[in-house]
């Protein structure tokens, strides 16, 4: 089984669209969280996460943006209500089976109270070594990380929607998991927002 990750896409449409045109061939589409912003919504970038079937969890910023206290910004022009409660009905982690492996999504840590950033470098990023699961897959830091803890494969497939810049260019990314080898392919894109090279500001 193939499964083609993605997180933090913060509204980015064209960034989205690369990274499942990058991921075209997987069996299943996971994304973590972070799809809209606090403040905005965006209906193509929903409806695109909807149309492809994707399994998605609730990051900080949907969990703000459905918040009672942003009630006003849920009533903005233009939003589509159906798929606001499409977004609310989705759940803050999720566990999927397959082939006898345990996958874990979550968006930023796997234990309570959650929403701390565990960076690459963190001496916390072990803990994730604790979960009950094969694979655990988790975004909110926009950085890329698969590392190993005892049986747990921990995955972060940095940002879809937010670039990082490598030196060269405005980098956006996803990640492909075979859940059979335990293989991990990480792709980088360009911020279509940015072009090739350079820009961002």
């Amino acid at each position: 089984m193939k499964l083609g990750i993605i997180s933090d896409v913060h509204c980015n449409l064209r960034g989205l669209r690369q990274a499942l045109a990058a991921m075209d061939d997987v069996d299943e589409v996971l994304c973590l969280g972070d799809i809209i912003d606090a403040g905005r919504f965006s209906n193509d970038v929903i409806a695109a996460l909807k149309a492809r079937g994707a399994h998605v969890i609730l990051g900080n910023h949907e969990e703000v943006f459905l918040s009672r206290e942003a009630e006003r910004a849920r009533d903005g022009n233009g939003i589509d209500r159906s798929l606001v409660k499409w977004l609310a009905d989705q759940p803050l982690r999720k566990t999927l089976e397959t082939g006898g492996k345990k996958v874990l999504m979550i968006h930023s840590t796997p234990w309570e109270p959650r929403g701390d950033y565990i960076f690459p470098h963190s001496e916390h990023l072990e803990r994730f070594g604790e979960a009950d699961a094969d694979f655990v897959l988790y975004g909110h830091t926009h950085a890329q990380v698969v590392r190993r803890f005892g049986r747990v494969l921990v995955i972060n497939p940095g940002s879809a929607g937010e670039a990082h810049y490598d030196g060269d260019s405005w980098r956006l990314s996803c990640a492909i998991l075979d859940t059979v080898t335990g293989e991990v392919d990480r792709i980088g894109f360009p911020d279509p927002r940015y072009g090739e090279r350079g820009g961002g500001g």
